[in-house]
């Protein structure tokens, strides 16, 4: 099976170099020259150092020659960049079923990226990939285990199927809302939490956070049209945890350096890398704004993003909130649970 990868970006290399052990990979990347280097070198050092290519992967300057005859196109480039790039891959004809990995949503009408790919391909074969997962760790081979959702169940179990290893562990689902908005939110609630953990508010603070940032995940997503129980899974509170307590969550670096007082746009170039919890977090707030969904930790990150150096003002006017009864089942209006 060939199966071709868009975007040569950390995940989008790990991914290739993980189903390299199985499948003939293509993996495609906009510029020439980062081609040409990982030719040479049989590595991608510039996002992934240190983590060699297998002998069937083979790095492709060319998108057509590329997704010539693969059995599944993924597509792992930043939310911003995904409208074009299937842009780019409609035009060449190509009906090859598609999956996504970005997480987060589209600026400035804050879209899915299921949104995205039904404007950009109709009614394409079309699935989104996500769940717990650094990208140094599945180049590296270490277990992990991840969430195919599509519409049309049969394309979401063949997928799983087909991107399954001994140690990359693939469960399908039919959620496609709930799986993006657990992958899109989970971003924000960590940046919240590195904030948390950067002021050194304890363990029990993160362990409050996280559990109330979920609360507000699922509102979030069930307002949308998900379901609840797909944020109990590795999409949703699976995600949470990782990219809330690793140490190598970009959206979490994001929170520590916010709590030194940095700005955002300091501590992304630092990254070298993109944290779309910073992108995103507008966006989920926009949208939460105008459903009258209560999501009082995204409004507080967005507060921080936008002042940056106010972190511990920030949280005193969080936790000055009043106390309200915890209920799970609430999803919209001013009187929403687990505020």
């Amino acid at each position: 099976m060939k199966i071709t990868v868009l975007g040569a970006g950390a995940w989008g290399t790990a991914l290739a170099i993980n189903l390299a052990a199985r499948h003939a990979v293509s993996l495609w990347a906009r510029d020439p020259v980062q081609i040409e280097a990982m030719r040479k070198r049989r590595s991608n050092d510039r996002y992934l150092p240190g983590c060699g290519f297998p002998d069937a992967l083979q790095p492709d300057a060319d998108l057509r020659h590329a997704i010539t005859g693969c059995n599944y196109l993924i597509v792992a480039v930043p939310v911003a960049g995904l409208r074009a790039t299937l842009r780019a891959v409609r035009e060449m004809r190509c009906t090859t079923p598609v999956i996504w990995l970005c997480k987060g949503f589209e600026r400035p009408d804050a879209r899915l990226p299921h949104e995205v790919f039904a404007e950009e391909m109709g009614a394409a074969a079309g699935a989104v990939l996500s769940g717990p997962s650094f990208a140094q760790e599945v180049a590296a081979g270490l277990p992990a285990a991840l969430t195919l959702a599509a519409a049309n169940r049969q394309l979401a179990s063949a997928a799983a199927q087909a991107l399954h290893g001994p140690v990359l562990r693939v469960y399908s689902h039919d959620d496609v809302i709930g799986v993006e908005v657990g992958g899109a939110v989970k971003n924000v609630i960590a940046i919240a939490a590195g904030v948390c953990d950067g002021l050194s508010l304890g363990l029990n603070a993160r362990a409050a956070l996280m559990t109330r940032g979920l609360a507000e995940m699922t509102r979030f997503g069930v307002a949308l049209g998900g379901r609840a129980e797909t944020f109990m899974g590795l999409a949703g509170v699976g995600d949470l945890l990782l990219t809330c307590t690793g140490d190598l969550s970009r959206n979490r670096r994001i929170g520590l350096a916010l709590a030194r007082g940095e700005s955002a746009a300091r501590a992304q170039a630092g990254l070298g890398h993109v944290a779309e919890g910073v992108y995103t977090a507008g966006e989920v707030h926009r949208r939460a704004r105008e459903r009258g969904i209560d999501m009082p930790i995204t409004d507080a990150v967005c507060r921080l993003l936008e002042q940056p150096g106010r972190a511990a003002e920030v949280v005193r006017a969080l936790l000055a909130r009043d106390p309200k009864p915890e209920h799970a089942g609430s999803t919209v209006g001013s009187n929403s649970a687990g505020r």
